[in-house]
């Protein structure tokens, strides 16, 4: 089968998701100028640098309640901070409670029953317990082809680690088992590794 975008794909459900997985998830934190604390799940996200550790994600949708975009991606442009939390198995249904279109002024931390904590250097709100984040400063916001379609670039200052996710000096995530995004509503768990070495190495 080969089909072009612009032409439509002539199946029961759009498979362009169901090709580029599996996805980590960005459980983004941000807080607005108000102190309204934000948390939702993006699996448009990665890591892109190393030296210093910068992160992205990107926003795709608009609120009727937002100007053209959604409360992450204004709370970020506004404040120039935000924090990525990892998501693990067991936060699956409080990761996706925090996806409901909600009133901006609703707390998602509250609304998915998860505690929220401040940030060691960014005026934002972290997970209490969450098996590693990511405070991130604001380097750009990129404006793509399409509606509503931003990606916002961060650079790591602080990161959290949660204790019993590290064994023998590695960040083991096996002890939390992390979730990926795939496609249509379907998702997957990492429980198991396996290692390749590098020809150079």
């Amino acid at each position: 089968m080969f089909y072009r975008p612009e032409d439509g794909h002539g199946l029961p459900h759009n498979p362009f998701n169901a090709i580029i997985t599996p996805r980590p998830i960005g459980w983004i934190s941000s807080r607005d100028g108000d102190g309204v604390n934000n948390l939702a799940p993006y699996s448009f996200f990665n890591g892109v640098a190393y030296f210093p550790p910068q992160v992205m994600f990107a926003s795709t949708g608009v609120k009727e309640d937002q100007d053209n975009t959604k409360d992450s991606m204004a709370n970020i442009e506004e404040t120039g901070e935000f924090c990525v939390n990892v998501v693990e198995f067991a936060a699956r249904d409080a990761m996706n409670a925090s996806s409901a279109t909600l009133d901006k002024s609703v707390d998602e931390f509250a609304h998915a029953g998860l505690t929220a904590v401040e940030c060691e250097t960014i005026n934002c709100a972290r997970i209490e317990g969450a098996p590693a984040a990511l405070e991130c400063k604001l380097t750009k916001i990129v404006t793509l082809p399409g509606e509503s379609n931003r990606v916002a670039f961060g650079e790591v200052t602080g990161i959290h680690l949660r204790d019993d996710c590290l064994r023998d000096g590695i960040f083991d995530v096996t002890t939390y088992r992390p979730l990926a995004r795939l496609g249509y509503r379907d998702y997957s768990v990492v429980r198991e590794l396996f290692s390749l070495q590098r020809p150079d190495d």
